[in-house]
């Protein structure tokens, strides 16, 4: 499956105006609970390299594609993600937004998404599972905003309104992955009220 570079580069921009408003409804409760071990700070700590990730990899250009779609890239990095430094990354990321995270990932965002804009779809980039096309790894970064943007709603306790574009690209690589997977199934009879999917299940 493949997006547009409009179609990404929109999803994109959507779903991090979304993270920052987001991040502007924390308050004080950055040691709240998050997600699993992390607390909200650390959660927004996490969900901001899906930014920053973004402007350190086009810092680094590739020679040739290795990684020729955003669901062969959550492949490739499938046992990376559940490497424990991943949480550790989080934290990190966390401490890093400073005294004043709400404006800490405000700046990220304002500096990230026009780099984005300013660059083609085409631009080679060098990703941690190899050589990708920015317009396929973009929806990568453009999923993990959205998931974890939820993530943080969900734990802030306000209701999770996933901006169009953002939820139309995330739930098309959902889908993809699923059917790749051959879990389509049960995701099917979830998604239309038959039954629930177990604990634990995942596309990932």
């Amino acid at each position: 499956m493949r997006f547009t570079w409009e179609t990404s580069r929109r999803a994109f921009a959507d779903a991090a105006g979304w993270f920052v408003r987001t991040t502007v409804l924390v308050g004080n409760r950055w040691a709240d609970p998050g997600l699993g071990e992390w607390d909200v700070r650390a959660l927004v700590g996490h969900t901001s390299r899906s930014l920053l990730t973004v402007e350190a990899y086009l810092a680094r250009p590739a020679n040739a594609v290795q990684v020729g779609s955003a669901a062969e890239y959550f492949r490739a990095t499938q046992a990376m993600a559940a490497d424990p430094a991943v949480a550790a990354r989080g934290r990190d990321a966390g401490t890093a937004l400073g005294e004043d995270p709400v404006a800490a990932v405000s700046e990220i965002a304002a500096r990230v998404v026009p780099l984005v804009d300013n660059e083609d779809g085409g631009t080679l980039l060098t990703t941690i599972a190899g050589g990708m096309r920015l317009e396929d790894y973009l929806p990568t970064r453009t999923f993990e905003l959205t998931v974890h943007t939820a993530d943080l709603a969900e734990a802030l306790g306000v209701a999770p309104e996933v901006p169009d574009t953002a939820a139309a690209q995330a739930l098309q690589l959902i889908t993809e992955l699923a059917v790749r997977e051959g879990r389509a199934g049960p995701l099917l009879l979830a998604a239309t009220g038959r039954t629930g999917l177990p604990a634990g299940w995942s596309v990932l």
